[in-house]
């Protein structure tokens, strides 16, 4: 199977299945793009992640070996497949309008938009394994789990923001989003398969690569943002910010009548909503390539 072939499949379902719907008086789309990215599943990258998240976080190999132990493949037979859900114009700009809590659409996204990526992960693995390709949707195995971190307040097995970084989509904000090409109003997913594809390239030489704070030491849209400044120069407050979602799901309960939650206010009426607001950034995404490596803002 090639990636065009993966990539339509993706697509074909975004355009295609009853799921892609926010359950709202005209049954809008939850998504309407998409974009998806390769990792190998020997990358470096995964270890290092378990060595800074913590030895709960899985590399590729354990999570595909837990739950397909008959298959007794290398870490350099898989590939993770990562993919990102970005929000559409329409949402993004009603959820900029949000002061304290999110607006329907946003708050639809996060209930219905996340159902259908859950359902995306399942027909992917569907797809695969009706080619014979064994694969594993990390976030749906029954032992993916939230722990306690000294380091981060709390983290899980699998994370497909970090997915997705290693599948060279995106580098991390102030507010911990990940700022993709299409910007940081997104969900992602990810697959792991026991198929060998060629890598995207990671053209970024920094995981902050693509954030204004970071690169320029400018920015801080994020920060103002925050309704319950749960972001400061020091970075995310998750434990505030997980307060204010428990609050939110009754606003939306109330307001709207459907049990959901969200915020997501630190990703839109932002530079990186939509797109990668440090030049420099952009440009080595053009060409392919990372750009040198510049010092860290003091």
């Amino acid at each position: 199977m090639t990636k065009d072939q993966i990539s339509n499949m993706i697509r074909d379902f975004i355009q295609n299945s009853v799921l892609n719907a926010l359950h709202n008086e005209n049954n809008d789309p939850a998504w309407d793009d998409f974009l998806v990215g390769f990792a190998s599943g020997a990358d470096p990258l995964w270890q290092q992640y378990k060595e800074y998240v913590g030895a709960f976080h899985w590399t590729p190999w354990e999570v595909f070996n837990q739950h397909c132990p008959d298959k007794n493949v290398s870490a350099e037979q898989l590939t993770v497949i990562s993919w990102i859900l970005p929000q559409r114009e329409q949402v993004r700009k009603l959820n900029a309008e949000a002061q304290i809590f999110p607006d329907e659409a946003w708050a639809r996204v996060r209930v219905y938009g996340e159902a259908f990526n859950i359902a995306l992960r399942k027909h992917l693995v569907e797809k695969f394994e009706a080619s014979k390709i064994a694969a594993v949707a990390p976030m749906l195995v029954p032992n993916w789990t939230v722990v306690k971190s000294s380091r981060f307040s709390y983290a899980s097995s699998w994370s497909e923001r970090h997915a997705a970084h290693a599948a060279g989509l995106g580098t991390f904000g102030l507010c911990d989003g990940l700022i993709t090409q299409k910007g940081k109003a997104m969900r992602a997913g990810s697959v792991v398969v026991n198929l060998k594809l060629e890598p995207t390239v990671r053209t970024y030489s920094s995981h902050q690569a693509y954030c204004l704070f970071y690169a320029q030491g400018t920015c801080k849209k994020c920060m103002e943002r925050c309704p319950v400044q749960a972001i400061s120069e020091k970075g995310h407050d998750k434990e505030k910010c997980r307060q204010h979602l428990v609050q939110s799901a009754a606003y939306v309960k109330k307001t709207f009548g459907f049990d959901g939650y969200g915020c997501g206010l630190c990703q839109v009426g932002v530079p990186c909503e939509h797109m990668i607001p440090v030049k420099a950034a952009r440009l080595a995404l053009e060409k392919g390539e990372p750009p040198a490596p510049r010092p860290p803002i003091a």
